[in-house]
Protein backbone atom coordinates (compact mmCIF):
# COMPACT_ATOMS: atom_id res chain seq x y z
CA UNK A 1 0.00 0.00 0.00
CA UNK A 2 1.20 3.50 -0.88
CA UNK A 3 -0.31 6.78 0.27
CA UNK A 4 0.72 10.40 -0.17
CA UNK A 5 0.79 12.30 3.11
CA UNK A 6 -2.83 13.42 3.70
CA UNK A 7 -2.28 15.25 7.00
CA UNK A 8 -3.36 18.90 7.36
CA UNK A 9 0.03 19.90 8.82
CA UNK A 10 1.93 18.38 5.88
CA UNK A 11 4.75 20.71 4.74
CA UNK A 12 4.28 23.03 7.70
CA UNK A 13 7.47 24.16 9.44
CA UNK A 14 8.94 21.83 12.02
CA UNK A 15 8.29 22.51 15.67
CA UNK A 16 11.16 24.82 16.77
CA UNK A 17 12.40 22.27 19.29
CA UNK A 18 12.59 19.56 16.59
CA UNK A 19 14.32 21.92 14.17
CA UNK A 20 16.95 22.68 16.82
CA UNK A 21 17.41 19.00 17.69
CA UNK A 22 18.06 18.09 14.05
CA UNK A 23 20.01 21.21 13.10
CA UNK A 24 23.38 21.26 11.34
CA UNK A 25 25.09 22.66 14.42
CA UNK A 26 23.77 19.87 16.64
CA UNK A 27 24.68 17.26 14.01
CA UNK A 28 28.29 18.47 14.11
CA UNK A 29 28.29 18.19 17.89
CA UNK A 30 26.93 14.64 17.65
CA UNK A 31 29.88 13.66 15.46
CA UNK A 32 32.31 15.23 17.93
CA UNK A 33 30.79 13.30 20.83
CA UNK A 34 30.72 9.99 18.99
CA UNK A 35 34.31 10.46 17.85
CA UNK A 36 35.41 9.70 21.41
CA UNK A 37 34.15 6.12 21.13
CA UNK A 38 36.90 3.62 20.44
CA UNK A 39 36.68 2.38 16.85
CA UNK A 40 34.14 4.97 15.74
CA UNK A 41 34.37 5.70 12.00
CA UNK A 42 32.00 6.47 9.11
CA UNK A 43 30.14 3.59 7.51
CA UNK A 44 30.28 3.00 3.73
CA UNK A 45 27.99 4.73 1.26
CA UNK A 46 27.48 2.05 -1.39
CA UNK A 47 26.49 2.84 -4.98
CA UNK A 48 24.32 0.37 -6.92
CA UNK A 49 24.49 1.54 -10.56
CA UNK A 50 23.30 -1.71 -12.15
CA UNK A 51 20.20 -1.80 -9.96
CA UNK A 52 19.60 1.87 -10.73
CA UNK A 53 19.55 1.09 -14.45
CA UNK A 54 17.18 -1.82 -13.91
CA UNK A 55 14.78 0.36 -11.90
CA UNK A 56 15.09 3.25 -14.35
CA UNK A 57 16.44 5.81 -11.89
CA UNK A 58 19.60 7.90 -12.04
CA UNK A 59 21.43 6.61 -8.96
CA UNK A 60 20.92 4.45 -5.87
CA UNK A 61 23.13 5.00 -2.85
CA UNK A 62 22.70 2.98 0.32
CA UNK A 63 24.30 3.91 3.63
CA UNK A 64 25.49 0.57 5.02
CA UNK A 65 25.00 0.68 8.78
CA UNK A 66 25.82 -3.02 8.99
CA UNK A 67 29.40 -1.81 9.55
CA UNK A 68 28.58 0.48 12.48
CA UNK A 69 31.01 -0.04 15.35
CA UNK A 70 30.59 -3.79 15.68
CA UNK A 71 26.88 -3.48 16.50
CA UNK A 72 25.86 -3.87 12.83
CA UNK A 73 23.08 -1.31 13.19
CA UNK A 74 22.42 2.43 12.93
CA UNK A 75 21.16 2.23 16.50
CA UNK A 76 24.78 2.14 17.62
CA UNK A 77 24.53 5.91 17.17
CA UNK A 78 21.41 7.00 19.04
CA UNK A 79 21.23 5.12 22.33
CA UNK A 80 24.94 5.38 23.00
CA UNK A 81 24.98 9.11 22.27
CA UNK A 82 21.97 9.74 24.53
CA UNK A 83 23.58 7.87 27.44
CA UNK A 84 26.80 9.84 27.09
CA UNK A 85 24.90 13.15 26.99
CA UNK A 86 22.76 12.29 30.01
CA UNK A 87 25.70 11.19 32.15
CA UNK A 88 27.73 14.29 31.27
CA UNK A 89 24.74 16.52 32.10
CA UNK A 90 24.33 14.84 35.49
CA UNK A 91 28.06 15.22 36.12
CA UNK A 92 27.73 18.90 35.26
CA UNK A 93 24.94 19.32 37.81
CA UNK A 94 26.91 17.62 40.54
CA UNK A 95 30.20 19.38 39.76
CA UNK A 96 28.60 22.77 39.25
CA UNK A 97 30.05 23.38 35.77
CA UNK A 98 29.68 22.28 32.17
CA UNK A 99 31.36 18.92 31.56
CA UNK A 100 32.68 18.22 28.06
CA UNK A 101 32.91 14.88 26.28
CA UNK A 102 36.71 15.12 26.53
CA UNK A 103 36.31 14.50 30.28
CA UNK A 104 34.27 11.32 29.91
CA UNK A 105 37.05 9.12 31.29
CA UNK A 106 37.99 11.44 34.15
CA UNK A 107 37.70 10.17 37.75
CA UNK A 108 35.13 12.88 38.56
CA UNK A 109 32.80 11.80 35.76
CA UNK A 110 33.33 8.10 36.46
CA UNK A 111 32.35 8.66 40.10
CA UNK A 112 29.05 10.18 38.98
CA UNK A 113 28.42 7.57 36.30
CA UNK A 114 28.84 4.56 38.57
CA UNK A 115 25.84 5.72 40.63
CA UNK A 116 23.58 5.94 37.55
CA UNK A 117 21.57 3.07 36.06
CA UNK A 118 20.24 3.50 32.53
CA UNK A 119 17.58 1.19 31.17
CA UNK A 120 15.38 0.60 28.14
CA UNK A 121 13.25 -1.91 26.30
CA UNK A 122 14.57 -3.21 23.01
CA UNK A 123 14.08 -5.53 20.06
CA UNK A 124 17.86 -5.89 20.08
CA UNK A 125 19.77 -3.08 18.40
CA UNK A 126 18.78 -0.10 20.57
CA UNK A 127 19.55 -2.07 23.72
CA UNK A 128 23.03 -2.89 22.47
CA UNK A 129 23.67 0.78 21.82
CA UNK A 130 22.47 1.85 25.28
CA UNK A 131 24.56 -0.89 26.88
CA UNK A 132 27.61 0.16 24.91
CA UNK A 133 27.18 3.79 25.95
CA UNK A 134 26.81 2.76 29.57
CA UNK A 135 29.96 0.66 29.37
CA UNK A 136 31.88 3.60 27.88
CA UNK A 137 30.96 6.04 30.65
CA UNK A 138 30.96 3.47 33.47
CA UNK A 139 27.22 3.56 34.24
CA UNK A 140 25.07 0.58 35.21
CA UNK A 141 22.62 -0.77 32.65
CA UNK A 142 19.42 -2.86 32.65
CA UNK A 143 17.85 -3.96 29.38
CA UNK A 144 14.31 -5.35 28.99
CA UNK A 145 13.62 -7.78 26.15
CA UNK A 146 10.31 -9.29 25.07
CA UNK A 147 9.69 -12.93 24.22
CA UNK A 148 10.36 -12.42 20.51
CA UNK A 149 13.99 -11.35 20.97
CA UNK A 150 16.38 -14.14 20.00
CA UNK A 151 18.99 -15.63 22.33
CA UNK A 152 21.70 -14.40 19.95
CA UNK A 153 20.56 -10.80 20.27
CA UNK A 154 20.24 -11.10 24.05
CA UNK A 155 23.79 -12.45 24.30
CA UNK A 156 25.07 -9.60 22.14
CA UNK A 157 23.55 -7.02 24.52
CA UNK A 158 24.78 -8.84 27.63
CA UNK A 159 28.33 -8.79 26.25
CA UNK A 160 28.46 -5.07 27.12
CA UNK A 161 27.81 -5.84 30.79
CA UNK A 162 24.08 -5.13 30.84
CA UNK A 163 21.67 -6.86 33.21
CA UNK A 164 19.08 -8.62 31.02
CA UNK A 165 15.40 -8.74 32.08
CA UNK A 166 12.94 -10.85 30.06
CA UNK A 167 9.32 -9.76 29.67
CA UNK A 168 6.43 -11.87 28.41
CA UNK A 169 4.58 -10.37 25.45
CA UNK A 170 5.61 -8.02 22.64
CA UNK A 171 7.75 -4.88 22.35
CA UNK A 172 5.05 -2.60 23.75
CA UNK A 173 4.75 -4.86 26.80
CA UNK A 174 8.49 -4.61 27.39
CA UNK A 175 8.35 -0.80 27.12
CA UNK A 176 5.62 -0.67 29.77
CA UNK A 177 7.52 -2.97 32.13
CA UNK A 178 10.80 -1.12 31.60
CA UNK A 179 9.12 2.20 32.40
CA UNK A 180 7.42 0.85 35.53
CA UNK A 181 10.60 -0.74 36.88
CA UNK A 182 12.74 2.31 36.13
CA UNK A 183 10.34 4.58 37.99
CA UNK A 184 10.26 2.23 40.98
CA UNK A 185 14.07 2.04 41.17
CA UNK A 186 15.04 5.56 40.20
CA UNK A 187 16.70 4.46 36.96
CA UNK A 188 17.06 6.67 33.89
CA UNK A 189 14.98 5.41 30.97
CA UNK A 190 16.76 5.79 27.62
CA UNK A 191 13.99 4.93 25.18
CA UNK A 192 13.93 5.46 21.43
CA UNK A 193 10.18 6.03 21.56
CA UNK A 194 8.35 8.92 23.23
CA UNK A 195 5.02 9.38 24.98
CA UNK A 196 3.25 12.29 26.70
CA UNK A 197 5.67 13.90 29.14
CA UNK A 198 8.68 11.94 27.87
CA UNK A 199 10.24 13.55 24.83
CA UNK A 200 13.74 14.86 25.51
CA UNK A 201 15.60 11.55 25.73
CA UNK A 202 14.03 10.11 22.53
CA UNK A 203 14.91 13.41 20.87
CA UNK A 204 18.55 12.90 21.90
CA UNK A 205 18.42 9.38 20.45
CA UNK A 206 17.13 10.79 17.15
CA UNK A 207 19.79 13.48 17.27
CA UNK A 208 22.42 10.75 17.43
CA UNK A 209 21.16 9.36 14.12
CA UNK A 210 22.08 12.59 12.31
CA UNK A 211 25.70 11.39 12.30
CA UNK A 212 24.93 8.97 9.46
CA UNK A 213 23.28 11.78 7.52
CA UNK A 214 26.31 14.04 7.88
CA UNK A 215 28.59 11.23 6.73
CA UNK A 216 26.42 10.34 3.74
CA UNK A 217 25.83 13.87 2.49
CA UNK A 218 29.55 14.64 2.55
CA UNK A 219 30.14 11.76 0.14
CA UNK A 220 27.33 12.52 -2.32
CA UNK A 221 28.18 14.59 -5.40
CA UNK A 222 24.62 15.97 -5.29
CA UNK A 223 21.86 15.77 -2.69
CA UNK A 224 19.32 12.97 -3.25
CA UNK A 225 15.97 13.66 -4.83
CA UNK A 226 14.23 10.76 -3.05
CA UNK A 227 14.64 8.71 0.12
CA UNK A 228 12.88 5.53 1.23
CA UNK A 229 13.36 4.97 4.97
CA UNK A 230 11.97 2.11 7.02
CA UNK A 231 10.31 2.76 10.37
CA UNK A 232 9.53 1.02 13.62
CA UNK A 233 8.42 3.72 16.06
CA UNK A 234 9.67 6.26 13.50
CA UNK A 235 12.93 7.56 14.99
CA UNK A 236 15.31 7.05 12.08
CA UNK A 237 12.73 8.13 9.49
CA UNK A 238 12.00 11.29 11.49
CA UNK A 239 15.71 12.04 11.90
CA UNK A 240 16.22 11.79 8.14
CA UNK A 241 13.05 13.72 7.24
CA UNK A 242 13.68 16.42 9.83
CA UNK A 243 17.34 16.89 8.95
CA UNK A 244 16.49 17.12 5.25
CA UNK A 245 13.81 19.67 6.10
CA UNK A 246 16.27 21.81 8.07
CA UNK A 247 18.91 21.59 5.33
CA UNK A 248 16.81 22.01 2.20
CA UNK A 249 13.43 23.42 3.23
CA UNK A 250 10.86 23.13 0.43
CA UNK A 251 13.52 21.67 -1.88
CA UNK A 252 14.11 18.65 0.34
CA UNK A 253 14.09 15.11 -1.10
CA UNK A 254 10.75 13.32 -1.51
CA UNK A 255 10.71 10.99 1.51
CA UNK A 256 8.66 7.81 1.81
CA UNK A 257 8.24 6.16 5.21
CA UNK A 258 8.09 2.36 4.99
CA UNK A 259 6.34 0.05 7.50
CA UNK A 260 6.00 -3.74 7.67
CA UNK A 261 2.43 -4.57 6.65
CA UNK A 262 2.03 -6.52 9.91
CA UNK A 263 3.11 -3.58 12.10
CA UNK A 264 2.11 -0.49 10.12
CA UNK A 265 1.69 2.01 12.94
CA UNK A 266 2.96 4.99 10.95
CA UNK A 267 0.97 4.15 7.83
CA UNK A 268 -2.19 3.83 9.91
CA UNK A 269 -1.37 7.03 11.80
CA UNK A 270 -1.02 8.88 8.50
CA UNK A 271 -4.35 7.49 7.37
CA UNK A 272 -6.03 8.50 10.64
CA UNK A 273 -4.40 11.93 10.79
CA UNK A 274 -3.08 11.31 14.30
CA UNK A 275 -0.78 8.92 16.12
CA UNK A 276 -2.61 5.61 16.58
CA UNK A 277 -1.79 2.24 18.09
CA UNK A 278 -2.43 -0.75 15.85
CA UNK A 279 -3.44 -4.19 17.03
CA UNK A 280 -0.77 -6.81 17.59
CA UNK A 281 -1.19 -9.71 15.20
CA UNK A 282 1.10 -12.23 13.59
CA UNK A 283 4.77 -11.42 14.14
CA UNK A 284 6.79 -9.99 11.27
CA UNK A 285 10.18 -11.22 10.11
CA UNK A 286 11.19 -7.52 10.19
CA UNK A 287 11.74 -7.83 13.93
CA UNK A 288 13.52 -4.51 14.42
CA UNK A 289 10.49 -2.74 12.91
CA UNK A 290 7.82 -4.64 14.83
CA UNK A 291 6.31 -1.71 16.71
CA UNK A 292 2.62 -1.00 17.10
CA UNK A 293 2.56 2.62 18.27
CA UNK A 294 4.64 5.50 16.90
CA UNK A 295 6.90 7.73 18.93
CA UNK A 296 5.04 11.02 19.45
CA UNK A 297 8.12 13.11 18.64
CA UNK A 298 8.75 11.10 15.47
CA UNK A 299 5.11 11.39 14.42
CA UNK A 300 5.16 15.17 14.99
CA UNK A 301 8.06 15.44 12.54
CA UNK A 302 6.84 12.91 9.99
CA UNK A 303 3.32 14.30 9.80
CA UNK A 304 4.94 17.49 8.47
CA UNK A 305 8.09 16.33 6.66
CA UNK A 306 7.28 12.89 5.19
CA UNK A 307 5.82 12.95 1.68
CA UNK A 308 4.39 9.43 1.53
CA UNK A 309 3.79 6.33 3.63
CA UNK A 310 3.75 2.73 2.44
CA UNK A 311 3.95 -0.88 3.58
CA UNK A 312 5.90 -3.92 2.42
CA UNK A 313 5.18 -7.59 2.97
CA UNK A 314 7.19 -10.40 4.51
CA UNK A 315 8.32 -11.81 1.19
CA UNK A 316 9.52 -8.36 0.09
CA UNK A 317 11.89 -8.10 3.05
CA UNK A 318 13.34 -11.57 2.52
CA UNK A 319 13.62 -11.10 -1.24
CA UNK A 320 15.65 -7.92 -0.87
CA UNK A 321 18.02 -9.58 1.61
CA UNK A 322 18.79 -12.12 -1.08
CA UNK A 323 18.91 -9.47 -3.81
CA UNK A 324 21.55 -7.48 -1.93
CA UNK A 325 23.54 -10.62 -1.13
CA UNK A 326 23.60 -11.72 -4.78
CA UNK A 327 23.71 -8.54 -6.89
CA UNK A 328 23.87 -8.51 -10.66
CA UNK A 329 25.68 -6.30 -13.15
CA UNK A 330 28.77 -5.81 -11.05
CA UNK A 331 27.10 -4.11 -8.08
CA UNK A 332 28.77 -4.82 -4.71
CA UNK A 333 27.12 -7.24 -2.28
CA UNK A 334 25.56 -5.83 0.87
CA UNK A 335 24.75 -7.85 4.01
CA UNK A 336 21.29 -6.66 5.05
CA UNK A 337 19.36 -8.08 7.99
CA UNK A 338 15.64 -8.79 8.00
CA UNK A 339 14.85 -5.09 8.56
CA UNK A 340 17.90 -3.60 6.88
CA UNK A 341 16.83 -3.64 3.24
CA UNK A 342 13.19 -2.62 3.71
CA UNK A 343 13.72 0.82 2.17
CA UNK A 344 15.08 -0.83 -0.97
CA UNK A 345 12.14 -3.26 -1.01
CA UNK A 346 9.83 -0.25 -1.09
CA UNK A 347 11.80 1.44 -3.86
CA UNK A 348 11.58 -1.70 -6.01
CA UNK A 349 7.79 -1.86 -5.59
CA UNK A 350 7.35 1.81 -6.46
CA UNK A 351 9.82 1.81 -9.37
CA UNK A 352 8.11 -1.15 -11.07
CA UNK A 353 4.60 0.32 -10.91
CA UNK A 354 3.94 3.18 -13.33
CA UNK A 355 1.20 4.70 -11.20
CA UNK A 356 3.38 4.66 -8.08
CA UNK A 357 6.35 6.05 -10.03
CA UNK A 358 4.21 8.99 -11.07
CA UNK A 359 2.86 9.52 -7.54
CA UNK A 360 6.38 9.55 -6.08
CA UNK A 361 7.84 11.59 -8.94
CA UNK A 362 10.42 8.94 -9.84
CA UNK A 363 12.20 9.55 -13.14
CA UNK A 364 15.29 8.27 -14.93
CA UNK A 365 17.34 11.05 -13.30
CA UNK A 366 16.14 10.50 -9.71
CA UNK A 367 18.87 10.10 -7.10
CA UNK A 368 17.78 7.65 -4.38
CA UNK A 369 19.06 7.56 -0.80
CA UNK A 370 18.53 4.39 1.27
CA UNK A 371 19.80 3.12 4.61
CA UNK A 372 20.73 -0.48 5.30
CA UNK A 373 19.71 -0.02 8.92
CA UNK A 374 21.16 -3.34 10.07
CA UNK A 375 23.47 -6.06 8.92
CA UNK A 376 23.19 -9.66 10.10
CA UNK A 377 22.42 -8.94 13.74
CA UNK A 378 21.15 -12.53 14.01
CA UNK A 379 23.68 -14.49 11.88
CA UNK A 380 21.87 -17.82 12.22
CA UNK A 381 18.58 -16.38 10.98
CA UNK A 382 20.38 -14.55 8.17
CA UNK A 383 21.93 -17.79 6.94
CA UNK A 384 18.54 -19.52 7.12
CA UNK A 385 16.86 -16.81 5.02
CA UNK A 386 19.67 -16.15 2.53
CA UNK A 387 21.38 -19.53 2.29
CA UNK A 388 24.86 -18.22 3.02
CA UNK A 389 26.45 -17.05 6.26
CA UNK A 390 27.27 -13.34 6.59
CA UNK A 391 30.92 -14.21 7.20
CA UNK A 392 31.08 -16.18 3.97
CA UNK A 393 29.45 -13.34 2.08
CA UNK A 394 31.82 -10.77 3.56
CA UNK A 395 34.77 -12.93 2.55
Amino acid sequence: MFMLNPNPDYRKALDPADAETLSVAEAREVERFLGFRQGHKPTPLVSLPALARELRVGAIRIKDEGHRLGLRSFKALGGSYAVIRLVLEEAGKQLGRKVDISEVQSPEVKAVAEKITVSCATDGNHGRSVAQGAQLVGANCAIFVHSGVSDERIAAIASFGAKMIRVEGNYDDSVAEATRTAEANGWTTVSDTSWPGYERVPSLVMQGYTALMSEALREMPEPPTHAFVQAGVGGIAAAVAGHFSVLYGDKRPFLTVVDPARAACLFESAKAGRAVKVEHGEATVMAMLECYEPSLVAWRILSRAADAFMTVDEEDAISVMNRLARPTGGDPAVVAGESGGVGLAALIKVAKDENLRAAAGLTETSRIFLINTEGATDPALYEKLVGISPDQLAA
